[in-house]
């Protein structure tokens, strides 16, 4: 009950701050989702296939049984702490992310899959820790929207950005500006925009993170260019709303290479 309450209080905290303070405009009909970005932390060798093929075999088909889709699963390509394994599980109820554990123990053909994973013993673990944050959608961008090249199986990889404010005003100054034109600076510029999330719990608060898809490295820093020379990027970013001091303190900018069983 408490963990409820906690979740009640940190969503309200969060719509308030995007809405009630930012002035952004709501998506009418569009309920927003809350993700899971999951980080399985690994040593090369055995560790990553058996982790592979839990999340392949057992846990993205048992959340898709739950009504969680599409799921998306990552290997972390250029970054800090490799291997790690990234999972990211959106759902319209914030109650059932947060359960979907205690769902998958009475899901029998869940456990069956699983057993080789959950049997695993200390000596020869399948991850070295579990990380996770709790993240709910901008209300500008309410779901998340899978690159055309998903569809079409073609190559494609992901940039993951999460951007830290040193105080919850400046937290809040920064997403409004994605709501005043930074997402049609984007579109604009070309990118295929997969999702965007403030975080309600997790390290590191307070923080957005969001996800943009290219075809390679090539692509991705021919777009960036643009978007930095795009004359309403530079109107917005100098605006004195958002330029009068720093609102970003730290960024955090991954390179993800979807699995072969990614959704996304």
């Amino acid at each position: 009950m408490q963990r409820r309450r906690f979740l009640a209080s940190a969503l309200a905290t969060s719509a308030l701050a995007v809405t009630g303070k930012s002035g952004a405009q709501p998506t009418a009909g569009k309920p927003r989702e809350y993700y899971e970005l999951r980080k399985y932390y690994m040593q090369s060798g055995p560790q990553t296939k058996l982790t592979e093929s839990y999340l392949s075999g057992a846990l993205i088909p048992a959340l898709n049984r739950l009504g969680m889709s599409p799921i998306g699963a990552f290997n972390l390509s250029i970054g800090p702490e490799t291997p790690t394994l990234y999972v990211l599980i959106p759902s319209t109820s914030v109650e059932a992310l947060v359960t979907a554990d205690l769902s998958l123990a009475k899901d029998q053909q869940f456990m069956q899959a699983a057993e080789p994973f959950w049997a695993a013993t200390a000596k020869e673990p399948p991850y070295i820790r579990i990380e996770s944050t709790l993240l709910i959608a901008f209300e500008g961008w309410p779901k998340i929207t899978p690159p055309a090249s998903t569809a079409q199986h073609a190559k494609r990889i992901f940039q993951l950005r999460s951007y830290e404010s040193p105080t919850n005003q400046d937290h809040v100054r920064k997403v409004e500006m994605f709501h005043s034109g930074e997402f049609e600076i984007f579109q604009k510029s070309g990118f295929a925009q997969v999702f965007y999330g403030d975080a309600l719990i997790g390290p590191r608060l307070p923080h957005l993170t969001y996800m943009l898809s290219f075809g390679d490295l090539t692509e991705m820093d021919a777009k960036w260019e643009v978007f930095r020379n795009d004359p309403n990027w530079k109107k917005l970013s100098a605006d004195p709303k958002y330029a009068f001091e720093p609102i970003v303190s730290n960024i955090t900018n991954l390179i993800l290479t979807p699995t072969g069983f990614s959704q996304i």
